[in-house]
């Protein structure tokens, strides 16, 4: 194999599929980056099993081939080079690519390319396109809310429903819960799966284009791929049953209330200064008087107190929550107006963006000794 080609395109296509490297892998060639050249395409996979990840790059190919090269040492290696063009030339005999560029000259040792697991596309059950904008609009609404925890893997994946023309992704970690949907131009079919959150995160970090692109989306009953430009994306999907979802939103709130998004953050994120250092992340909300008043306690520390401006319809509501699940939802909201409806102290709130009816968030309070 012998081949030139950019190195800015060569760093973002390595940035990218380095993500699938296994951190750690049970075989040495896990722990590679695979790179086939031909047809003046240089394409570069990682997999370990659970995500796979190609980028394509054009390249000037003089002699065809592929080898595997360990992920690491490749990144940080090509990362450093001094030109604008990196070449490589392999030489199978003594099993050793060599890494030129300017004045630098690199020799690493390759792995056997016939052994690593290189991606199939996926071909089944339920094939549509989506745009890229309303793709990440979806995932970046919904996929805070995952759990953590992997003892209970069904809440470390977001829900993905697709009934005919309608498209729903929720996530929760039983203590919050988030809502979004968007609509199709036709009839895409029916499906039911539950995506794992990392491979979400990792493609929310890829489409970013500034002019909508299309995604091609393709399931099974236990993988699915993302295809976008020159990156495709595969995953395994989380098997089991999601639960009922709409059962956890309330059907009608007594109080409603509408404040200005970044002026609600900014307050919640100075008061919730105080309270990350308790257990429990505890942040008061009084809303009373046509404001919020918000505030925290930690006897080991001090107090935190602010008010926002708000708009406030129904009886006044003194409430309590973990502080990082309203910063979390805050920080995802684009529209300038937000807006709580609320109930009893106890009782499950919710969250909106402006007068957006497509997302919901409900958020389960925090006991208190007041």
């Amino acid at each position: 194999m012998k081949l030139s080609c950019n190195k800015r395109e060569l760093v973002e296509a390595l940035q990218i599929v380095s993500k699938a490297v296994a951190a750690k892998p049970q075989t040495p060639i896990m722990s590679g980056i695979y790179l086939r050249a031909e047809n003046n395409t240089l394409e570069l996979q990682a997999n370990n099993y659970e995500l796979g990840l190609v980028a394509k790059i054009p390249a000037q190919v003089e002699e065809p081939g592929q080898l595997v090269a360990t992920g690491r040492y490749l990144q940080e290696v090509v990362r450093r080079l001094p030109g604008e063009t990196v070449a490589f030339a392999y030489r199978k005999d003594e099993n050793i690519v060599q890494i030129q560029s300017d004045t630098s000259n690199f020799t690493l040792l390759s792995m056997n390319a016939s052994e690593f697991p290189t991606i199939r596309y996926l071909e089944d059950q339920l094939s549509f396109t989506i745009k890229d904008n309303v793709l990440r609009k979806l995932i970046k609404k919904t996929v805070f809310s995952c759990a953590t925890d992997e003892s209970r893997p069904i809440f470390t994946g977001c829900y993905m429903d697709i009934n005919d023309t309608l498209i729903t992704m929720a996530a929760t970690n039983t203590h919050r819960l988030s809502v979004k949907t968007a609509v199709f131009d036709e009839n895409i079919g029916n499906i039911r799966i539950i995506i794992p959150s990392r491979v979400l995160n990792e493609l929310m970090h890829i489409i970013n284009s500034d002019i909508p692109t299309d995604v091609r989306v393709t399931c099974s009953h236990n993988q699915i791929s993302f295809e976008c430009d020159n990156i495709y994306i595969t995953s395994r999907l989380i098997e089991g049953q999601f639960p009922d979802y709409q059962n956890i939103i309330p059907k009608s709130f007594a109080t409603e209330a509408r404040m200005n998004t970044s002026e609600l953050i900014a307050a919640v994120d100075r008061v919730a200064l105080i309270s990350r250092a308790n257990d429990y992340n505890i942040i008061r909300f009084e809303f009373s008087g046509q404001k919020l008043h918000i505030s925290s306690n930690n006897p080991e520390i001090g107090n935190a107190e602010d008010t926002v401006a708000a708009e406030i319809t129904g009886p006044d509501v003194n409430i309590a929550f973990n502080a990082q699940y309203i910063v979390d939802v805050l920080k995802n909201l684009d529209e300038e107006e937000c807006r709580m409806e609320l109930n009893q102290p106890l009782q499950p709130a919710a969250i909106h963006e402006g007068s957006d009816s497509t997302f919901i968030y409900v958020v389960t309070p925090v006991r208190t000794a007041n």
